[in-house]
């Protein structure tokens, strides 16, 4: 196996023309998001863009427990802790947010094989993807209020256009989702079985390029394997329990929807173990998600992510962010120290800092 973070390929099809392939490949830290990968990526991407042999992207990653368990936040942790690193968790927020756009807006299609864990990051990079496959084994979430950021990576844009007030269910609790629930909101595109992912790469090898738009030529690949794979789709408890959701989200203020969530910790299913993180999340980021989510409501994904780099930024700076890395994957001591004990207490002028250059 290469030792390099990220893996370049170029699969040949039928009948001459280019699949290009970017495989991450640090399966032993669940292919965390690295400012090498980031590096790396970028400019292939832009070389297949290019490149008219290329008629589309597969995206995977090494493994098969992870195909991105988020940034690589112990270097973040390093970035905010050690005197005149603080440039470098700037432009690593910087660089994986034009990733970001670069993947939403790629003039090829794109298919990101999601299996396994995707979380943080990792939806940064498989969310603007053209084509979102997702399988049995794939499990999806946005814990980031468990250590003290907020849902980023674009994720004031797409948690907005979740149906109805979902997105922000999710932003607030880091739920995590199946395959099954990334299809419901908007996530994913394609359910199918990751067993069926060697017959999907030789049909799209197999496929005929020049006979029609390659982006229907892939979702033409993607549609009859996902049509094979109808029995192994788990049901979606975010689907289930949609009312509820909706029901415990409805108020005007973030401490009423907080309140109102809570309340269904009591329960033994699955919604009442979603909301159980509530309790460990930092104040301070529950309010930034909720700020957020209300002030993205109307904005393009463009804004949304320059908006997030300026909150990201403050992020680095401020110590809540470090403070949860610490407590989860620094010191493990599960007990992070947050500016405020609790909602009623954080005060507004701080959160506002977060939105100000």
């Amino acid at each position: 196996m290469s030792d390099q973070p990220i893996v370049f390929e170029e699969w040949k099809t039928a009948d001459g023309e280019l699949i290009a392939v970017a495989r991450l490949n640090t399966p032993r830290n669940l292919n965390s998001l690295s400012m090498d990968m980031i590096s790396l990526l970028k400019p292939q991407l832009s070389r297949w863009a290019e490149d008219p042999k290329v008629q589309a992207v597969w995206l995977e990653a090494e493994g098969d427990k992870a195909f991105c368990a988020g940034g690589d936040i112990v270097s973040l942790y390093r970035a905010m802790t050690e005197p005149g690193k603080l440039a470098e968790g700037e432009r690593f927020f910087n660089e994986e947010y034009e990733l970001d756009y670069q993947i939403h807006t790629y003039p090829k299609p794109i298919v990101c094989w999601g299996n396994g864990i995707v979380m943080g990051g990792g939806i940064g990079l498989m969310v603007g993807a053209s084509h979102r496959v997702v399988t049995e084994h794939s499990k999806l979430a946005m814990p980031e209020v468990s250590i003290g950021l907020y849902p980023d990576i674009g994720a004031g844009w797409f948690l907005n256009r979740m149906p109805m007030r979902t997105g922000l269910f999710l932003g607030l609790t880091g739920a995590r989702m199946n395959g099954a629930d990334a299809l419901f909101v908007n996530m994913a595109d394609r359910f199918i079985s990751h067993g069926l992912k060697d017959q999907v790469v030789d049909a799209l090898k197999a496929a005929d390029w020049q006979r029609a738009e390659a982006q229907a030529v892939v979702s033409a690949v993607l549609r009859q394997f996902e049509q094979q794979s109808r029995e192994a789709i788990p049901a979606s408890p975010v689907r289930e329990y949609f009312e509820d959701i909706q029901q415990a989200t409805d108020a005007d203020s973030l401490e009423q929807v907080v309140a109102q969530l809570g309340e269904l910790g009591a329960r033994e299913d699955w919604l009442g173990k979603s909301v159980k993180g509530l309790k460990a999340a930092s104040p301070t980021s529950l309010a930034l998600m909720w700020q957020h989510y209300h002030r993205s409501r109307l904005h393009s994904l463009k804004e949304v992510l320059d908006n997030e780099l300026v909150m990201s930024h403050n992020s680095l700076k401020k110590g809540e962010f470090a403070e949860g890395i610490r407590a989860l994957l620094i010191d493990k001591d599960m007990q992070p120290r947050w500016r405020y004990a609790s909602l009623s207490e954080v005060e507004s002028a701080w959160v506002n800092g977060f939105f100000s250059q």
